[in-house]
């Protein structure tokens, strides 16, 4: 018996997987870390697991056939209990710890590599929903000008930088000048931020783009960075003109939904080749 397990984070993306798995004729075994519920019961029964007592749950995964796994949606570092830490997953402490000590791509790197100790291979979620994926083009009515594609170039080179100091996956540029940097937060409470500012009557240039694409060299089976139509929404709120997105590297969630968003409030969705 083989079986593909999806492990899942917060956010849309985990339940787009989990029916399109079921769609097909699979039967996933579903998982998620405690404090980051995700998946409805609708999708079957889930087993809920803790880093402390992770070899458990490696081994539950082994036996239950399970020989591909999936992540999908956003999870933070959890708060270690040490008290409730398992004498076999003591062992990969000093691995784990060190990893994490590398930054979140250390982390991703080493998950993936104890995966294959289990003989289980992480497969990425686009293999799994390849439309996620757009082709290179603008996708939407709105079209970027000559100023946002200048803004945009600019903005993929800053995401280098950030990429190579594992700082985050998207910025935001007006008029060459970097308004925002997302880190640790995230998107929402970076565009949050911008929309506060010029709500307070802050100078900022007009219009901008947000720019959003994976790191440099980051493993992309796990952790792209996903848009949805929430994002269309903040970015407009936020005062900015559109977004542009490595098209090979960032998840669409809701396309039909997040496109019409984007029509309906004029907001461009530009998938580049990135640099």
């Amino acid at each position: 018996m083989t079986r593909i397990a999806l492990i899942a984070g917060k956010g849309r993306l985990p339940q787009v997987l989990a029916a399109r798995l079921q769609a097909t004729g699979q039967t996933p075994l579903l998982a998620e870390m405690e404090g980051f519920e995700t998946l409805a019961a609708a999708h079957g029964p889930v087993e809920r697991f803790r880093l402390e007592r992770l070899v458990p749950f490696l081994d539950l995964l082994q036996d239950q056939g399970v020989t591909r796994a999936v992540f999908a949606g956003a999870v933070h570092r959890p708060r270690l209990d040490p008290s409730l830490i398992d004498p076999a997953t003591v062992q990969l402490l000093p691995r784990i710890m060190a990893a994490m000590q590398q930054g979140d791509d250390g982390t991703l790197r080493e998950v993936i590599a104890l995966m294959g100790e289990w003989g289980i291979e992480v497969v990425a979620a686009q293999e799994i929903c390849p439309e996620l994926l757009a082709e290179p083009g603008v996708l939407t009515d709105a079209q970027p000008k000559a100023q946002d594609k200048q803004d945009a170039t600019r903005g993929f080179g800053i995401l280098q930088v950030m990429g190579a100091a594992d700082v985050g996956q998207g910025c935001v540029v007006a008029r060459g000048q970097c308004l925002a940097l997302e880190a640790l937060p995230g998107t929402d409470v970076m565009l949050a931020h911008l929309a506060d500012l010029r709500a307070q009557g802050v100078e900022l240039p007009a219009g901008g783009v947000f720019c959003k694409a994976p790191k440099h060299g980051q493993d992309r089976r796990i952790d792209l960075p996903a848009l949805g139509p929430d994002t269309v929404s903040a970015v407009h709120r936020a005062g900015l003109r559109g977004i542009a997105f490595d098209a090979g590297g960032v998840l669409l969630i809701d396309r039909d939904q997040m496109l019409a968003q984007a029509n309906a409030l004029g907001v461009f969705l530009w998938a580049m080749d990135a640099p």
